[in-house]
């Protein structure tokens, strides 16, 4: 039986971005720099790179490719200098975003607010909040003498958390004010917050201060 005849199962968890057939094309440019003119045939996915690194740094594609001309002259193969660094600068970028995407990144946000501050889950869980908000739990929530100081709070948004992620997508991230109320046993705090999206990626996590009771 042939290759062909196989029927192989579809991977429909993928680790990576399905990659578009017109990035493998090949496109020749020429660029020019400090009166060096030089013909370079790049994979256009590649190009798009050499773009956006020249964006970043507000310089022109020719500068870049005549540092990486410079930087590896004893290399012989300037396409190939170019590719890897391309994948270098995606590489430093990504593992630099990593460092900002992070619950440790939120946290230290959140401590640096003078104001009660609380991170937040999709689920309405409370993952990380900084002093001012302990503060504030424990000045209107009070725990009497015979009750858990453990107990879990109950937290309820006047708007729910999906229809606070579908306004920042509407309105270009500006902060969605809400009310809501913590609770604690049959105790009750009502107050206002100003919700922001988290710099996180996964998993979607809003940032909340409290500027109101």
């Amino acid at each position: 039986m042939s290759d062909s005849a196989i029927s192989r199962p579809v991977n429909r968890d993928r680790l990576l971005p399905p990659l578009a057939s017109e990035d493998f094309g090949l496109e020749f440019r020429v660029v020019a720099r400090g009166g060096t003119r030089r013909g370079i045939r790049l994979e256009r996915a590649f190009w798009t790179s050499l773009k956006q690194m020249a964006e970043s740094r507000k310089c022109t594609i020719g500068t870049l490719i005549e540092e990486i001309a410079e930087s590896h002259a004893n290399a012989g193969n300037l396409t190939s200098a170019i590719r890897v660094a391309c994948m270098r600068g995606l590489a430093d970028q990504n593992l630099t975003l990593q460092r900002l995407a992070s619950i440790k990144t939120i946290s230290a946000i959140l401590v640096a607010c003078p104001s009660p501050a609380f991170a937040l889950a999709s689920s309405k869980k409370i993952l990380t909040f900084n002093a001012p908000f302990q503060q504030l739990v424990r000045r209107q929530l009070p725990v009497a003498p015979n009750e858990d100081a453990r107990q879990d709070l109950k937290l309820a948004l006047d708007l729910n958390v999906a229809d606070i992620f579908a306004r920042l997508d509407a309105n270009g991230e500006t902060p969605v004010a809400t009310g809501f109320v913590i609770g604690a046993g049959d105790r009750r705090y009502r107050g206002q917050l100003s919700a922001v999206r988290a710099p996180v990626v996964e998993p979607e996590l809003l940032m909340a201060f409290v500027f109101g009771g």
